[in-house]
């Protein structure tokens, strides 16, 4: 990326939560202490994919930014339901897609609030887009023997300074990045039995071995040392057909349109990071040395008023609100396991869906038991019903793709 102009600067969120508006307000005092685009004639664009029914919203609860706010940004573009519907009203009245076509590529759920985000960056020519989270913060916690210790991270720097060399690039995380709680183990629920769990809905980031170990540290992912004193970026290997990266602290290079690849997840699943990492074999995607901290209980809400807890506590399956985000998880991984099963390893898919049938049906009734919700029994259901449509969600995750080479060539 060569640019001796104003560089242009996308900022992605797409969130359902009115807390967008205090992650936002830090991250723009953070680039204002910086000097960022003082420094280097950087030119800040918001771009936010709302959803009013996530948590009951309203759109004041995402266009009314504070002034001192807006003034470091140049543009703010909000893309609610009618927004996105006047988009696709246009392409279709400028056969490029027919509406049919838009609803695989922009309809319902994060991977379509992701495409709508993409689509208004590169329709209003930003050079890239960094896409952030509404729980995650511009921070890294380390740890000593007794105590967590703290430091700010300067994110869009980072990313700035390497996507130049890189059509994709992803920095790590810490803190509360897995939603399953702290499992005491007993005579319901043994290790091995939660294993055989993990090891069915599982891919190849959420794994047992690393799910055991943050287990192990009381389900806190601390932030590695050596990245946070070194400026250095490593490729992201492939393995299995996947450069996998994840959803936010995510900058995508928009300087050659045609390389870039829209986001796709199965209806009512989640892994649009994941599809979207199937489809990077001939991009360059570099793992940047910056961390955000990943409050994913919600636990934190006042780290950003400066409360600093020395100790991070252990997020234990004892109440109602934990249990249900890890039935959540649990639902969204089984979701999309078969598509991706499909994708990755076609030649032993059917095997594998037969094996993962044999180990729910041992452990599903030991996890409904320990957790006391029946509700988990719902995991071998939607195993069934995605495992029945992964053709056709195959065949839309193919077509998502074509579908969005026609918008890049129009744009």
């Amino acid at each position: 990326m060569q640019i001796n102009r104003e560089m242009k600067v996308g900022v992605g969120f797409a969130t359902g939560r009115k807390s967008f508006q205090k992650i936002l307000r830090t991250y723009v005092y953070n680039w204002q202490e910086s000097s960022l685009t003082d420094k280097q004639k950087i030119r800040l664009n918001l771009f936010v994919a709302y959803d009013l029914k996530y948590a009951d919203t309203q759109i004041k609860d995402y266009i009314n930014i504070s002034e001192d706010v807006r003034d470091q940004i140049d543009q703010t573009y909000f893309i609610g339901t009618s927004a996105i519907q006047r988009e696709i009203e246009y392409l279709a009245g400028a056969h490029v897609i027919t509406e049919k076509e838009a609803q695989i590529v922009f309809g319902g759920g994060y991977a379509g609030k992701r495409n709508a985000v993409l689509y208004m960056a590169l329709k209003n020519k930003m050079d890239c887009l960094l896409f952030l989270d509404d729980d995650e913060y511009p921070m890294a916690v380390t740890k000593n023997q007794s105590t967590a210790l703290w430091g700010g991270q300067q994110v869009l720097s980072v990313h700035l300074e390497h996507i130049k060399h890189a059509d994709i690039t992803n920095g790590h995380h810490c803190g509360y990045i897995s939603p399953i709680p702290h499992i005491l183990f007993n005579e319901t629920l043994t290790v091995s039995d939660f294993r055989l769990f993990i090891e069915a809905i599982s891919n190849d980031i959420v794994s047992w071995d690393k799910i055991y170990a943050l287990m192990q540290n009381g389900g806190v992912t601390y932030a590695d040392t050596k990245i946070l004193t070194t400026n250095q970026a490593e490729e992201v290997e492939e393995k299995n057909h996947s450069k996998f990266i994840s959803g936010a602290n995510l900058c995508i290079n928009l300087m050659q349109p045609d390389r870039v690849s829209p986001f796709y997840n199965p209806p009512g699943a989640r892994g649009e990071d994941t599809f979207l990492s199937t489809c990077l074999s001939e991009r360059t995607v570099l793992r940047v040395p910056c961390y955000t901290f990943h409050d994913g209980f919600s636990t934190y809400n006042h780290l950003m008023d400066g409360v600093l807890p020395i100790s991070l506590r252990q997020i234990r399956a004892d109440n109602d609100a934990n249990i249900t985000r890890f039935y959540k998880a649990c639902i969204g991984w089984i979701r999309y396991k078969p598509l991706l099963l499909y994708i990755t390893d076609r030649e032993h898919y059917d095997e594998k869906i037969q094996l993962m049938r044999e180990n729910l049906a041992v452990t599903l009734p030991k996890i409904c038991e320990y957790f006391g919700s029946p509700g988990f029994a719902d995991i071998a259901k939607e195993l069934e019903k995605y495992h029945g449509n992964v053709k056709k969600h195959y065949s839309h995750y193919l077509q998502s793709q074509q579908i969005w080479q026609k918008i890049i060539k129009f744009l």
